[in-house]
């Protein structure tokens, strides 16, 4: 498909009147919605304006008036000299503090819901634990990652899988809790 000049003056016509990409293209045949929204963009008739729309993308008048008066009125104003009335309150940081490597991690929130029987198993378990590293583990090796990444005492459990599971019994017995007890919990 080229644009031929018929095309390129229905294209600037129906884009001034307000009419979608998607109506356009219709209204074309043999293009897309992007082919018109690309054509649009080369020939600069992203303004929806009315008369500015047709005219190759020009500025509107009131865009161009506008500018020069509000660069007069910056220009032109004083500067203030206010006394603040009251010292403003230290903001509120809303990001969680960064940890350096090494740190202990603060208790999680999950900590006390998990099962003290089933982390009396995992301590138990993890002394048994091959500790691989990541390179060693494959799909029938316990994927739990025990300590801190960014330590070289950070290892992997090892121990076979459970079918279906990435961790071993004693480690689906805390990442996998049944739905009933988690429900039971935010009541």
């Amino acid at each position: 498909m080229s644009w031929s000049d018929e095309r390129v003056e229905l294209l600037k016509k129906m884009w001034g009147e307000g009419q979608s990409a998607s109506q356009i293209a219709k209204e074309l045949g043999g293009v897309t919605r992007n082919a018109v929204i690309g054509k649009v963009h080369r020939l600069g008739l992203s303004n929806r304006s009315g008369a500015g729309a047709s005219d190759g993308g020009a500025k509107s008048k009131t865009s161009a008036k506008a500018k020069p008066a509000a660069r007069a009125k910056t220009a032109k104003s004083e500067p203030k000299t206010e006394t603040p009335k009251e010292p403003a309150a230290a903001p509120v940081s809303r990001v969680k503090a960064i940890i350096p490597a090494g740190q202990p991690l603060p208790p999680q929130p999950s900590a006390n819901e998990i099962d003290p029987e089933a982390l009396a198993k995992v301590n138990e378990i993890e002394k048994k634990a091959k500790k691989l590293s990541l390179m060693e583990l494959t799909e029938r090796t316990c994927k739990w990652p025990v300590g801190d990444p960014a330590t070289p005492d950070f290892w992997f459990c090892g121990l076979p899988v459970q079918a279906g599971k990435p961790y071993c019994d004693a480690h689906v017995g805390v990442a996998f809790q049944p739905m009933s007890s988690r429900r039971d919990r935010r009541r």
